[in-house]
């Protein structure tokens, strides 16, 4: 079966995975049933437990960046199957220690959900995002189901569903989400909102919404204290990684030239390689749509350094869409477009 083909039965498959967006009364209800369950096994669980579990998740945040979903999921899920579930089991010794462990098991089937996404598995990608948002109610921890469905929103506009981009991304905002996050996770939430604003086509709006992302941002204090760890990764490069795909699929490539260019250049490269080169090839493609084919060769050619030992369907369709580009110029004489595809069809094997 062709990769086009496998894309097309894959998307309709997402679309029949539904992440509905229950009314609050569920929220209250899901909490009431989670206080009341009864443990199922004698062990209590600790805050040190619950410190151990959020070092885990820090570890599996950072390999993700590092190397990519496909790199490290499978480890995650025995690990969730595993630890947490024997945690989720057993007896808590207060409410606090109760809804931050729920809190935390949260963060890690969003995690898991994360980097199946990032494999390019988007059902399953949808049904861990399905868990996660669940299990954040039961810890009521709005902030963390806002995050998730942030990422559900940018899965949707990535596969070309804006109306459930706008769904999910106006969710993320609802219902105390966006008031009680901090700062910087307020920044996340906003730029996706402004990428889903873009997607249905709505510039104005869209627009608007980056503009509020970069003040949230701003106000923000350092990634390290005060913020939870899942988005300490969004720093000045991100926001400019978010901001040029809004601006492109606005039709603005110059200004999504730049954003892409700032990102680049702000970004720690090799604690998030994964996204560097994924940040490097939407350059790439932004140039050579503008017809500077040369800089667009110069820029996928750091971008394909960026992805050794990166295992990523989004950096693999990155390659894809790359070699798509150069196909009608690669057979000229003395063209760097030859040596360019081939190094590009060579790291199809290896990127997963």
């Amino acid at each position: 079966m062709d990769i086009e083909r496998r894309r097309v039965l894959a998307n309709a498959a997402y679309t029949t995975v539904g992440l509905a967006l229950p009314a609050e009364a569920w929220w209250d209800q899901t909490l009431e049933r989670a206080r009341s369950r009864a443990a199922l096994t004698r062990r209590t669980v600790t805050m040190d437990d619950v410190e151990s579990l959020r070092e885990m998740a820090a570890f599996f945040s950072s390999r993700d960046q590092r190397r990519g979903g496909r790199a490290g999921r499978s480890a995650l899920v025995a690990f969730l199957h595993t630890d947490v579930a024997e945690c989720l089991a057993s007896h808590t010794p207060s409410e606090q220690v109760r809804r931050e462990l729920a809190s935390v098991a949260g963060e890690l089937q969003y995690l898991a959900g994360w980097m199946a996404f990032d494999s390019s598995e988007h059902v399953l990608a949808r049904q861990n995002f399905m868990t996660a948002f669940h299990v954040a109610a039961e810890a009521d921890d709005a902030p963390l189901a806002g995050h998730i469905l942030r990422a559900a929103a940018h899965q949707a506009v990535d596969l070309g569903h804006p109306g459930l981009a706008m769904e999910y991304a106006e969710g993320s905002l609802g219902q105390r989400r966006y008031v009680l996050a901090s700062p910087r996770e307020r920044a996340l939430l906003g730029v996706v909102h402004a990428r889903a604003l873009a997607a249905d086509g709505r510039k104005q709006a869209a627009l608007s919404a980056l503009r509020r992302a970069e003040d949230d941002l701003t106000n923000a204090g350092s990634p390290e204290t005060g913020e939870p760890g899942r988005v300490s990764f969004f720093t000045e490069a991100a926001l400019a990684h978010e901001t040029a795909c809004t601006l492109r699929d606005l039709g603005d490539l110059k200004a999504a030239e730049a954003e892409f260019k700032r990102s680049v250049r702000t970004r720690r490269a090799q604690s998030h390689a994964r996204t560097h080169s994924v940040t490097l090839s939407y350059l790439g493609a932004v140039q050579v749509s503008q017809g500077h084919l040369e800089a667009a060769c110069a820029t996928w050619s750091q971008a394909l350094d960026a992805m050794s030992g990166v295992q990523s369907g989004r950096a693999r369709e990155a390659v894809i869409q790359m070699r798509r580009a150069l196909s009608p110029v690669k057979g000229r004489g003395g063209s760097p477009a030859a040596a360019l595809d081939e190094r590009a069809r060579a790291a199809l094997h290896d990127v997963g």
